[in-house]
């Protein structure tokens, strides 16, 4: 570990702009009575250093593509980072600090992805920041690979995170950091806020490893900074890390949390609540600010962020000339390199699914859903992922594609890859058991945008990754999650590796769009629905038993899907009316009992309900076609939990669910026991019916 000692003090102008920003935080903080201020006070001088002497970006275009990538993990210090914005000139008015945490502002509580120009991610749930700052480094190294040319260093930026001691706490900066190192992401560098301190106490009482030779174990340049306040050393360590390009980089910068608060430095109390009145002033006395006014900005430090302006200006002016000749040189790779940015998909691409021909045997939806995976491969390269190691069972390799890996391993270590080019150019991750990280880093890559990401694991598996997904979802960020094996038919492998709840606890992430299809030709509209949807997460239910592949001249078309419900077999004869409504793999078992009952007298409609966000989202109208008002007998089929169902099957219907775990069993033999068969559900319609 290298450490960096004190070498020189800051200048007059410096030690000016960082208290600025300590106290733009401050005075936000203050005036909303609300807040974390002890983060802001502490870090400043990193941060200063990071925006005003590393950070490439260019404050009036945040989306340009080749901007270095910031992330505040520690969220809650959130201050901090609207005042660089504020200050390097973003369209953050100064109105909107003096309005911190307020209804309508677009400086909240914790950074909001959308909300607010300059903010790349959404962060303040420990650690996700992090995992989604690995991810950027690999969507970073990904496309570097794909597009720089000799001559042309088209992609060509850092990813910084700043952390602190919550986030490396946190599990998922584990399984993240270990990736980043396998992967030796030598582009990513984490400012570690080694303050110490927690919400409710000393590190002492709950964090004492040694987290230099942890983070060291796991493949990262480990740097010291002894000082927090000593710029001279932070920007040796920064220089130091951008020059390490074989592995990822940490940097302990040793902080003082409330840095110049007399009363409240070094103590968990400056970490979440206003500093108070009285110790603002005290505060301000000690490091030499004016008292008043508050949201004071010195003209000579607003000068010295601003000049951020000019630069990033004439850094993106570079890099447009450059990206100008690039494409007189390879036009090809220039034009792909444009639809990437657009996020547009290529024409035609809807093509290349495939149908499915009427099966009796039919194929898993796991099975289909990897044949449409690849038939898309070809045309679309944006596609950027894989499993949580799980590649032979939710069948989600890209074949031909490559694996993305680190350049130094050798043909021995290859077992198992996918094959094709190995390198950062490759498209399939190999993330390990490490399902948290792998969605915080589909984040991370959906946010630096250029690739389509996704990730597989097991739907039981989902409950390890949700806090990730949600944030997908509170992001609206464009990632797809495939999860198989996705009932109590699973089977042997019993309870632990069959979802219950799942369903139903997914259904309730508000933005997020479920879909859970019934056959082959289903599955092909699934992902021909998930590619299409820009604006939020998806996520792909899929069976590990095989189903029939349905006729589908003899029942309604599959791209009903793309309406979430529709009518897949109508009512027939005059008996009395009932609907079923099914999703997946039960929607084969609603077509079995629709024959039986038609013997017994009912009129029987079959609906395939894959998405009730979709469904929901119809006219009335629709909705009240497929599920008409004026029949009430309904009943409703899903090997999972009941929650919600009732929103549908009404007052009068019924729903036949699974109320408690599965069984380890054959799988078939699990559904029997919990009434999954053609004779319960006919008895339990029977008996609606009054038959």
């Amino acid at each position: 570990m290298t450490t960096h000692p004190v070498t020189a003090p800051a200048t007059d102008l410096d030690q000016l702009c960082i208290n600025t920003l300590r106290f733009l935080a401050v005075d936000a903080i203050q005036k909303a009575n609300s807040g974390h201020p002890g983060m802001p006070m502490g870090a400043a001088p990193m941060a200063y250093q990071l925006w005003t002497r590393f950070l490439k970006h260019n404050p009036a275009d945040p989306g340009w593509f080749d901007r270095d990538r910031f992330v505040l993990s520690a969220g809650h210090g959130s201050m901090l980072l609207y005042s660089l914005l504020h200050l390097t000139g973003y369209d953050l008015p100064l109105e909107e600090i003096r309005r911190f945490r307020q209804w309508g502002s677009r400086t909240p509580g914790h950074p909001e992805r959308g909300l607010t120009p300059g903010v790349e991610v959404s962060t303040g749930p420990l650690g996700q920041g992090f995992g989604n700052a690995v991810g950027m480094a690999m969507a970073e190294a990904h496309l570097a690979a794909r597009f720089n040319r000799p001559g042309f260093r088209l992609i060509d930026h850092y990813t910084y995170v700043i952390a602190g001691d919550g986030d490396l706490m946190e599990g998922v900066v584990s399984e993240a950091a270990s990736l980043a190192g396998h992967l030796r992401l030598g582009k990513l560098i984490c400012l570690y806020d080694d303050n110490r301190i927690t919400l409710a106490a000393s590190t002492s009482l709950s964090f004492s490893e040694d987290r230099a030779a942890r983070f060291a174990a796991f493949g990262w340049q480990v740097l010291e900074v002894g000082d927090g306040n000593d710029l001279a050393a932070i920007a040796a360590a920064i220089e130091e890390a951008r020059a390490e390009t074989g592995r990822p980089s940490l940097i302990m910068v040793r902080t003082r949390i409330g840095f110049g608060s007399p009363g409240k430095e070094d103590s968990f109390e400056a970490h979440g609540a206003p500093l108070g009145a009285d110790e603002v002033l005290r505060s301000k006395e000690r490091l030499g600010w004016p008292a008043e006014p508050e949201f004071l900005i010195p003209q000579p430090a607003l000068e010295r962020f601003r000049e951020a302006l000019e630069r990033g200006e004439s850094a993106q002016r570079e890099w447009e000339a450059s990206r100008a000749r690039y494409a007189v040189a390879y036009p090809d790779l220039a034009a792909g390199f444009a639809l990437l940015l657009s996020g547009e998909l290529p024409a035609g691409w809807q093509e290349a699914l495939p149908q499915f021909p009427a099966d009796d045997k039919g194929m898993a939806t796991r099975a289909a859903s990897g044949k449409v995976l690849n038939a898309l491969a070809g045309r679309l390269p944006q596609l950027f992922g894989g499993s949580a190691d799980l590649n032979p069972s939710t069948v989600t390799a890209l074949a031909g594609r490559g694996d993305f890996q680190g350049d130094s391993w050798q043909p021995e270590d290859r077992q198992g890859a996918v094959g094709g080019e190995w390198g950062a150019a490759g498209a399939n991750v190999h993330f390990g058991v490490r399902e948290h990280a792998m969605a915080a880093a589909l984040n991370g890559m959906a946010a630096h945008g250029g690739t389509i990401p996704f990730g597989a694991t097991f739907l039981t598996f989902s409950d390890y990754l949700r806090p990730s997904l949600r944030l997908a979802a509170l992001s609206r960020l464009k990632v797809v999650h495939v999860f198989t094996h996705d009932s109590i038919a699973v089977g042997e492998d019993g309870p632990t590796h069959q979802p219950v709840e799942q369903l139903a606890s997914l259904r309730a992430i508000p933005r997020l769009v479920v879909l859970r299809p019934c056959d082959a030709n289903e599955s092909a509209f699934a992902w021909r629905a998930a590619l299409s949807i820009t604006n939020r997460p998806v996520v792909l239910v899929l069976s590990r038993q095989a189903v029939p592949t349905l006729d589908r001249e003899r029942y309604a078309a599959a791209d009903g899907l793309l309406r979430g419900g529709y009518v897949l077999a109508d009512f027939e004869g005059s008996g009395t009316r009932l609907i079923l409504i099914a999703t997946g793999t039960e929607v084969s078992l609603a077509l079995k009992a629709r024959l039986r009952l038609r013997e017994e007298g009912l009129a029987v409609r079959v609906v395939s309900l894959p998405s009730w966000e979709l469904f929901d989202e119809q006219p009335a109208a629709y909705r009240e076609a497929v599920l008409p008002p004026e029949v009430p007998l309904r009943l409703a089929l899903e090997a999972g939990s009941t929650l919600g169902w009732h929103r549908y099957v009404g007052d009068a219907g019924e729903v036949l669910g699974v109320k408690d775990y599965g069984a380890s069993a054959p799988g078939e033999r699990v559904l029997e026991e919990y009434g999954f068969t053609v004779d319960n559900v006919c008895g339990i319609a029977l008996r609606m019916a009054g038959k």
